[in-house]
């Protein structure tokens, strides 16, 4: 029964992040922070597909857990390979996304919600979808510091890089993406620790 609700976890939360991706980022090339944020960039960049770019962005990460982090490691890889795939699957989704919300500071506060969500309930249940997420997490660990404020400085750091790099990139409302999934990552996390 404990795998069955691990792997439906999983899947309605690579859903949930696919869709704030495609349906919300995507349409005006806004950025998320961590791995997601590497792959928008490239993907805006040379046109490559973001779930394939999460997953082989993710990989040395992931290369690195196996060796130091194990539970790291366990945690994460299953959600990291479904949401790839996921993220690939719904790619279809950034065609409908700029017809159902036409204000872009709307879009990245609804991307920002569904992959905050779909993230959220994945960490309720001990997953990651890996990236730098789980490289803030193992550097946060050695060094002793709180791992939200590292995830949150890598983030900040990647959204910056992306729109000095892309210039299309809004910064502030990719920053507007980042701060909205923190906060509703960390509410939904937040909630579980209550309940």
């Amino acid at each position: 029964m404990y795998i069955l609700q691990k792997a439906l976890t999983i899947f309605i939360g690579s859903i949930l992040v696919a869709i704030g991706v495609n349906g919300f980022l995507v349409p005006f090339e806004l950025l998320d922070g961590g791995a997601i944020g590497i792959s928008l960039i490239i993907h805006y960049a040379m046109g490559v597909k973001v779930g394939f770019t999460f997953l082989i962005v993710g990989i040395p990460i992931f290369m690195l857990a196996w060796k130091y982090y194990r539970s790291f490691f366990y945690n994460g890889i299953h959600g990291m390979l479904l949401s790839s795939l996921i993220i690939d699957l719904l790619y279809p989704l950034n065609v409908v996304g700029k017809d159902l919300v036409e204000n872009p500071l709307i879009s990245a506060i609804c991307g920002g919600m569904f992959i905050g969500v779909g993230v959220g309930i994945m960490l309720r249940q001990d997953i990651s979808i890996g990236g730098t997420d789980l490289l803030a997490q193992m550097i946060a660990r050695k060094l002793a510091i709180n791992p939200g404020v590292m995830i949150f400085c890598v983030d900040i750091l990647i959204v910056t890089m992306g729109s000095l790099l892309i210039p299309s990139i809004d910064l502030l409302l990719s920053y507007t993406t980042v701060l909205t999934v923190g906060i509703t990552t960390s509410l939904i996390v937040l909630k579980s620790a209550k309940a």
